[in-house]
């Protein structure tokens, strides 16, 4: 072969393919560029970027950033200059509530805001959480005349060294395990005759403290007994009677406590049915009759309907009876049907036939009448005739009503 056909052989570099090879090699385009595209085999390189279109640019240095004038008075001037805004003064600063007509103004003066009730602090463990009854008897209700002020004394004024343990003493008495006791301790849940006490260790006599947990009193004494009776219609509020009618004693029969000499709380007529509180403790239920600790009875009254309206505002008024003026503390429609209206109402006075004569006095005579609730204590689902002992976070917040 001639030097002239190697030159243009295939084979050699110098051909048509090989020139397009030493194109893309090179970094040019290839066939595909003449028309001012980019094919797969034009680009430089699989996926790589073509620089070399800009080589005959001069560089250009980015623009130096002006340095942002700073105020003392208002930092954040800078950044929102750095942002392109212009420097906006800071906002004076506003109370919560500021807006709001009153804001300012003195408690207690006309037009001032009312404060807001702090809720009642919570806490990890309640106690005698593990008892079925007493849950939901809501916050202790003390007598006014026995309120006042919590005191913090050492434990050195408290302390009796003949005595027991007082986390002790407390979890015998079922409030919570020692551990929880004496984390209650700790946190000033106790009361011992009245003062705080937030020391470990403190040891006090069982059968002469006086222990409060969270304002519940603690009963150490295991002599006494508190229970419920949903007393049925017909029923003679007596422990005997001469006359041989069914009286407390009758229901008594199986009860554990049979022996034992109670006393019932108040009475109910025969025709009244409901609550009765039965105990060998007097001085509870001293107390509890007494007109002087106002403790809130709750009744459901049924009464021929329609109900006007403004007899429950009269009641709440007062009615004058024959041994003078009585009044109910709250009264609520709960349900009508045809002929029939179920009114609640509560009253703490404990006179004879109460409720009964102040519904007459107002033109509508009672047609049933149950005792529901006596101070925190309820008859919830207990049904008529049964008898039930009161757990013992029932019996605190009973004790405590009346300041015990």
């Amino acid at each position: 072969m001639t030097q002239a056909g190697r030159q243009s052989s295939p084979r050699n570099g110098s051909g048509r393919n090989s020139s397009g090879r030493n194109e893309a090699k090179g970094g040019g385009t290839g066939r595909s560029n003449a028309g001012g595209f980019s094919g797969r085999g034009g680009s430089a390189g699989a996926g790589k970027r073509n620089f070399s279109q800009g080589e005959g640019r001069p560089f250009k240095a980015p623009k130096p950033r002006e340095a942002a004038p700073f105020d003392p008075d208002n930092p954040t001037s800078a950044g929102d200059y750095d942002r392109g805004q212009a420097a906006r003064p800071a906002k004076p600063f506003r109370k919560p509530g500021s807006n709001k007509p009153g804001f300012g103004k003195a408690p207690g003066t006309p037009g001032a805001i009312k404060p807001k009730a702090k809720p009642a602090r919570q806490y990890g463990s309640k106690a005698f959480g593990s008892e079925r009854f007493g849950q939901n008897l809501g916050p202790i209700r003390k007598p006014a005349r026995n309120r006042g002020p919590r005191q913090e004394v050492p434990q050195s004024d408290l302390h009796d060294a003949d005595g027991v343990r007082l986390q002790k003493v407390m979890a015998q008495a079922g409030v919570a395990s020692r551990r929880v006791c004496e984390e209650m301790i700790l946190e000033g849940r106790v009361e011992v005759d009245g003062v705080v006490t937030t020391e470990l260790g403190m040891r006090v006599d069982p059968t002469a403290a006086v222990i409060h947990v969270d304002g519940i009193r603690i009963q150490l004494d295991d002599t006494m007994v508190y229970m419920v009776f949903n007393k049925p219609k017909g029923v003679v509020s007596t422990m005997e009677d001469p006359e041989g009618r069914p009286c407390i004693s009758d229901f008594l029969k199986n009860n554990k406590n049979k022996g034992e000499r109670l006393f019932h709380v108040g009475r109910l007529d025969v025709a009244t049915e409901g609550l009765l509180l039965l105990t060998n403790d007097g001085e509870l239920a001293n107390r509890l009759t007494h007109p002087s600790y106002e403790v809130p009875k709750t009744y459901l009254v049924q009464v021929r309907g329609p109900f006007p309206q403004g007899v429950g505002a009269k009641l709440k008024n007062g009615v004058e009876l024959e041994d003078g003026v009585a009044a109910v503390d709250s009264f609520r429609l709960v349900d009508s049907t045809p002929g029939h209206v179920l009114i609640e109402v509560v009253l703490h006075s404990g006179k004879n036939r109460i409720v009964r004569r102040m519904f007459d006095a107002v033109g509508f005579p009672v047609e049933r009448l149950v005792r529901v609730k006596v101070g925190p204590i309820g008859l919830g689902d207990q049904r008529q005739g049964s008898i039930r002992n009161l757990g013992r976070q029932e019996v605190g917040h009973l004790l405590a009503s009346v300041g015990l």
